[in-house]
């Protein structure tokens, strides 16, 4: 996904949802938009649906700056009603990552059902669904747009003209099964033996093409 996807296309989504509620819709229409709009928001098991989150974030703004607290209202001086102009606003200053971050609470966490998981062995588990490490992972992965930073250490490695790249993992991993299939292209491109060094399961490894053959080892 590209790093506009969360808060723009769950800003339409949110717009759409709230003006086709205002529409004097027949029977048939509301339940063919009831459809469609239920398809959109659609939560997956397996990965984020961005106008899932981006809508229910848009939700929580406004609602919140809607009613603030009477204690909010007394500290910062919130007054009621100011939702609308609050989404505004954070929807012109606010990037993907600090729309996350600043807005994504405890309870929306719990709501969503949202979780990080990964590969253990031969099975995929959740290994974490604290709501601040769920929130703080989503937010790394909106840096860069979610593609992974990749450097160019050394460009003549051994002084045998071949490339060492080094992966600066922030933890997230890069898919492995992708890397050995991406390193033969890069080889290509560059014509001698492509090194990537990267981290899996918390331990340094080299991943290695020389043409023929691909390679990891743990440094």
């Amino acid at each position: 996904m590209q790093e506009v996807l969360l808060r723009y296309e769950g800003w339409a989504t949110y717009w759409h949802l709230r003006i086709m509620r205002e529409m004097e819709l027949t029977d048939a229409e509301a339940l063919d938009f009831a459809h469609t709009h239920s398809g959109v928001v659609l939560p997956s098991r397996t990965s984020l649906n961005p106008y899932l989150l981006g809508v229910k974030l848009w939700e929580a703004i406004e609602k919140h700056y809607d009613h603030p607290s009477a204690e909010e209202q007394k500290r910062f001086g919130l007054q009621p009603g100011q939702g609308r102009a609050k989404i505004f606003e954070v929807r012109e200053t606010e990037s993907d990552a600090s729309f996350i971050r600043n807005y994504l609470t405890r309870d929306l966490v719990e709501e969503l059902d949202l979780y990080l998981y990964q590969k253990v062995g031969n099975e995929w588990r959740i290994v974490e669904k604290d709501w601040e490490k769920v929130r703080d992972k989503l937010c790394a992965s909106r840096v860069n747009g979610g593609y992974p930073v990749i450097l160019v250490q050394d460009g003549d490695y051994q002084l045998t003209g071949e490339l060492y790249l080094r992966h600066a993992y922030e933890g997230v991993e890069l898919d492995v099964k992708y890397t050995e299939k991406t390193l033969p292209y890069v080889y290509r491109l560059w014509g001698r033996s492509i090194h990537l060094e990267t981290v899996v399961e918390g331990r340094s490894v080299l991943f290695t093409y020389d043409g023929k053959k691909m390679t990891r080892k743990f440094l």
